[in-house]
């Protein structure tokens, strides 16, 4: 039968430090690298994510970097007491340095934030004056924007919606109680998913429609365009349109975990 030393000794770092062995401050330097590098994939794939809900202006380098910054505060942090896989762990702290660069950046444009504010209160006057989801074109009219920058207000919309989404159970999951570990993180999900789903609910037949097929068919716009027989410009609009009044009565039945992102 193999000692524990002699499986310690055939372990890689990582494994070693997952373990709770031997914490980050006692490896050597060549090991710590190792571990970093091990871990660096997590921090691309986050940032990929999270890029593909920003604006073109925010540059993944810079996700990554911040993103980087977190993975080597959650080396120096974690403590195998915690209860909670590293994964776990470094995924909450990438993912939260990730969203205070963001904050740090003020990523909206003063232009685009000006505009989204715009949009947000004439399709909450239009929707009560008219009783329907304002078109693209009503809402170009009634603002006197370009068509173009009615869309792009639209998408910061959307955006708007899935940070302040990953905020809140980034700011939920960094509070989880010693001894939480991966059960408590998929705790949290499952009340995201249970305070959204009645808010799915109150979207109309069509907006529905488009959110089933683009998130749980996984299809793109054109192909959502396609099956309901509608323009892409349409979907996107019908797209943007359930998000932004899923944003809005999240924020008005929970509150704004985002921090005014």
């Amino acid at each position: 039968m193999k000692s524990s030393a002699a499986c310690i000794e055939q372990s890689t770092p990582w494994e070693v430090f997952e373990s709770g062995q031997t914490i980050w401050e006692e490896f050597s330097p060549h090991e710590q690298e190792e571990i970093v590098r091990h871990y660096a994939p997590k921090i691309r794939f986050l940032a990929l994510r999270l890029k593909s809900r920003l604006p073109r202006n925010i540059e993944l380098n810079e996700m990554i970097s911040s993103g980087t910054l977190g993975l080597m505060e959650a080396l120096g942090k974690f403590r195998p007491q915690m209860g909670i896989r590293f994964e776990t762990y470094a995924e909450n702290r990438i993912r939260g340095a990730m969203l205070d660069e963001l904050r740090r950046l003020d990523w909206f444009p003063r232009s685009l934030r000006q505009r989204v504010r715009i949009l947000d209160e004439t399709i909450h006057r239009l929707e009560h004056e008219t009783g329907h989801q304002p078109s693209e074109e009503e809402l170009q009219k009634a603002t006197g924007l370009e068509l173009n920058e009615v869309r792009q207000g639209l998408e910061a919309l959307q955006n708007q919606l899935w940070l302040s989404l990953d905020a809140i159970e980034n700011s939920v999951a960094n509070e989880s109680p010693s001894g939480g570990g991966e059960p408590y993180s998929d705790t949290v999900r499952k009340e995201l998913v249970e305070r959204v789903a009645p808010l799915v609910d109150r979207l109309t037949p069509r907006e529905k429609l488009v959110l089933s097929l683009y998130y749980t068919d996984g299809m793109n716009m054109r192909e959502t365009a396609e099956i309901m027989g509608i323009t892409e410009g349409r979907v996107s609009q019908l797209h943007a349109q359930a998000l932004n009044r899923l944003r809005k009565d999240f924020v008005n039945a929970y509150g704004d975990g985002s921090q005014d992102l």
